[in-house]
This record gives C-alpha cells, sequence and structure tokens, in this order.
C-alpha cells in the first residue's frame, strides 16, 4: 500500500509547505496552514471525471483564421442594471462570481433573478439557508415561479446528480466555500475544496453550456475568500457593494470576457427586495430649498453612467493641538493634497481647522473629476457662503492649481442639463466644445483661484 503523502496549505493565500508552520511566510498570518492529502493527479483526475461524469475529447489545433465567428444569444432577465453589467445579459456555459460583505444582499439578487425568470428551468442550491428561509425571503419578493427548484446540499455528488437529472438552464451556487467534493479529504472552505468544486462546476457549465452563479464569500481585507485561481478561472467577477447603513448598492464589473469592466448597476435595497435605480442622480442630490454652505454638486462618471452627486464639506476650527482629517467616500490622501494646493495657491489657512468631506448616499467615488467639487465645497465652508443652487463642477485640480480636463465632459454636460441645472464650471481645456447644443452656462476656468473670484469674491 502506497504511503499517504500529505502537505500543508495556507488557507489566506495558498502557499504550500511540506511541514506545519505557525507563521505563513507568504502572508505573514497566524494559524492558517491546515493539512491536506495529496493524490497523483491522474488518480485525481480520475476521481474528478466519475463526479461529473465528463471527459475531455481530445482536441487539435486550428489555425484561427477557420474559427467562425459566432455571436452568443444571450439570455435577457428582467433586471437591466445586471444585463448592463454582464454586457447584455447572461452568455450560456459562462460562470460568473458575485462577491460581497455579509449582509449586503448577494442572496437577494440572485433570487429575484430566478424567480422572475418565469419560462426558464432554474436550479438554486443553497448551503448556507434552509428551504424555508429560502421561502420566506421569497415570500418578501413577492413573485412565485414554479420553476424555480431549491436545493439544500453541500454536497457537489448530490448536487451533480441534480444537475444531471433537472437539467437546468441556470444554476446559482450560494456558496462556493460551502461546497464540499468528497474526492477531497480537507473540510469545505479550504483552498483546495474551492479549487476542486470551481474546477468541476466549469467543466459543467463549458459541457452542457448552462451558464453558473457562484456567490463568494469575502475575507476581511476585502477580497474574494479562497484561491486567487477562482477568479481567473471564472468568465465574470462581479463586485457587490454598499454601506448597510444605507440604502444604495453597487454593482460593479471586476473582469469580463463577453464584455466591458466599465459597467455599474445600482440598486436600492426595500423590505421587498433590491429595486433598480434607472436615475440615480435624482437619488444622491439632496432635495431642499434651504441654502446651505459646504454643498457642492458634482458630475462624476460611474462606469459607463454619468451621475451627479452632493459632496459636503465641514471646516471648523479646531478644539486640540492636531487638526482632524476625515474623508467618507474620497481619498484621504488626495484631500490633504487639495489641502495643500489651496493653501499654497491660493493662501487659505488650514493648519489649524479640522476638516471633514462626506459624498452624500454612502457611495465611494474615485472620479478625479470630482476635485472641483470638493475644493468648492471646502471653500463655501471656509467662507461659510453657499454655492449657488443649480451649479455643478466636473475637473481635476493639478498640484499647481490649475483645473484639468477630464474624459466624457459631453455626458456630464447632457446630464447636467437634464436634471435642469443651470451652470456648469469645467475646465478651460476643453477646447472645441460646442456650448450652444446644451441648455446651461458653461464656465470655463483654468485655475483654482478663477472659480473663488467667480463664486466667493463679491
Amino acid at each position: 500500500m502506497a504511503k499517504v503523502k500529505t502537505r500543508y496549505i495556507c488557507q489566506n493565500c495558498g502557499t504550500t509547505s511540506p511541514k506545519w508552520m505557525g507563521k505563513c511566510t507568504n502572508c505573514n498570518e497566524w494559524e492558517t496552514y491546515v493539512e491536506e492529502v495529496v493524490q497523483p493527479k491522474s488518480k485525481a483526475s480520475t476521481k474528478q471525471q466519475q463526479l461529473t461524469g465528463i471527459v475531455s475529447p481530445t482536441k487539435k489545433a486550428v489555425s484561427i483564421s477557420r474559427i467562425e465567428s459566432i455571436e452568443e444569444k444571450r439570455l435577457l432577465t428582467n433586471d437591466e442594471e445586471l444585463n448592463r453589467v454582464l454586457g447584455g445579459g447572461i452568455v450560456p456555459g459562462g460562470i460568473v462570481l458575485i462577491g460581497g460583505e455579509p449582509g449586503i444582499g448577494k442572496s437577494t439578487l440572485m433570487l429575484q433573478i430566478a424567480v422572475h425568470l418565469q419560462n426558464h428551468k432554474i436550479l438554486y442550491v443553497s448551503g448556507e439557508e434552509s428551504a424555508q428561509q429560502i421561502k420566506l425571503r421569497a415570500d418578501r419578493i413577492g413573485v412565485k415561479n414554479h420553476n424555480c427548484l431549491i436545493l439544500t446540499e453541500t454536497n457537489l455528488y448530490n448536487v451533480f446528480q441534480q444537475l444531471k437529472s433537472i437539467q437546468p438552464q441556470l444554476c446559482i451556487i450560494d456558496s462556493i466555500q460551502t461546497l464540499q467534493s468528497p474526492t477531497l479529504e480537507s473540510t469545505a472552505g479550504s483552498v483546495s475544496q474551492i479549487r476542486e468544486c470551481a474546477s468541476a462546476l466549469q467543466q459543467y457549465a463549458k459541457q452542457y453550456n448552462v451558464p453558473i452563479f457562484l456567490i463568494g464569500h469575502i475575507t476581511k481585507e476585502g477580497t474574494i475568500a479562497g484561491p486567487k485561481i477562482l477568479e481567473h478561472m471564472v468568465d465574470t467577477v462581479l463586485q457587490f457593494e454598499g454601506d448597510t447603513h444605507y440604502s444604495y448598492r453597487l454593482l460593479r464589473t471586476k473582469k469580463n470576457r463577453f464584455g466591458s469592466t466599465a459597467e455599474l448597476g445600482i440598486y436600492e435595497m426595500l423590505h421587498n427586495g433590491l429595486r433598480q435605480v434607472s436615475n440615480p442622480s435624482e437619488l444622491l442630490i439632496s432635495e431642499t430649498n434651504q441654502e446651505l454652505s459646504g454643498i457642492s454638486i458634482a458630475a462624476t462618471i460611474e462606469g459607463l453612467r454619468p451621475l451627479l452627486i452632493e459632496t459636503q464639506a465641514l471646516v471648523s476650527r479646531s478644539a486640540y493641538g492636531t487638526p482632524q482629517r476625515s474623508a467618507t467616500g474620497f481619498d484621504s490622501r488626495r484631500l490633504n493634497m487639495l489641502l495643500a494646493v489651496l493653501e499654497k495657491r491660493c493662501g487659505f489657512r488650514f493648519g489649524d481647522k479640522d476638516v471633514f468631506v462626506n459624498i452624500a448616499g454612502g457611495i465611494k467615488v474615485e472620479d478625479p473629476a470630482i476635485d472641483l467639487s470638493i475644493i468648492c465645497a471646502l471653500l463655501s465652508s471656509f467662507e461659510d457662503v453657499c454655492v449657488p443652487q443649480r451649479v455643478c463642477f466636473a475637473g481635476e485640480v493639478g498640484l499647481s492649481g490649475e483645473v484639468r480636463s477630464v474624459n466624457r465632459i459631453e455626458q456630464r454636460l447632457l446630464e447636467a442639463d437634464k436634471l435642469g441645472f443651470k451652470r456648469m464650471f469645467i475646465s478651460a481645456n476643453h477646447k472645441g466644445l460646442d456650448a450652444k447644443k446644451y441648455g446651461l452656462e458653461i464656465v470655463f476656468v483654468s485655475t483654482v483661484e478663477k472659480v473663488y473670484e467667480l463664486l466667493f469674491k463679491l
């Protein structure tokens, strides 16, 4: 009888070691090594073929000129936000991985898709909840679908038995970390189990042309739990994010083999499920007739979608020795840079001031075009003078105080015009822009000093 060989694998980064160690030499995490049995490659592949019933045929190399270009017929859902993020719908045989914080709404989103596809047979596999818990969530959504089948199972062999028996047109796995392959002796959620289960599901999806959605847990660092190869194996990686204290949820694309990675879907969490937000600009701007200092509107781009969001700033005298710098939804290092620009180029003294910046709605913005709006909100709070209503901003601020041009300025102008804004401050570098076709006044500025003179210097 052959001797059983074992190895130790770090559950955080996947590093292997022939012996157990308290601290991983790669990621420096403690108590992450788990013992796993090493199987010969031929024996492991034989067991996987017995599990899935799929035998990969021998293929030959083909000239690229002889390969026919075939446009895949996508499966369209009633969720326009998801269709946009996926690049036009669900691709048959594609594997989509969705990650996000606990309680953010991943299972709710997937269950909504399953119950709304009335004319398709859906298999929803849950290893975390019972059938009664899923039924309670489905009742809150308020849609009945007799073609949506629920399976509460963690054994991968039993899942494949049901897949071959039911032959669904869409499969949802909630979650990939709860599945366990009987060919491995390690526990569910380990690196080897996630890799083995994802590989078997990938073979099934490609062989039978069935799209599969995988819900993935994330680590405390915000990355998807398991080996990094999991994100390489799947066709699309989606990130479902948002603040649990706010109702808005953002569905971002991190990887997409069948579409753009610049798309964004926006939802609102309600008591009866997730609602699609078709015009998020109206929700992210507070409707108030009272003029307040420290508030300005930025025209930004999230993915390929223009958004108008409210930026808030508060500048007050520091009550302690060291002034505070706090930014919510905005890069704090970029905030320090903008404060340095205002001190050096405009003469404002923020050294003894507490500065707080907030992006309304609980969203996080990385678009550099928001710089000009942040500058105006800071100046408004510093001078305690309100920014005029129905005025928005779009421009990147450089270290010398110049206002730089930003991309897709036409989309930003059209969005501001559609929402009834009267003036928009943009960079003077946008040459050749036809201002007559927009229904709002376009103010071209070249420096931060010029913006201050036009808005606050009476």
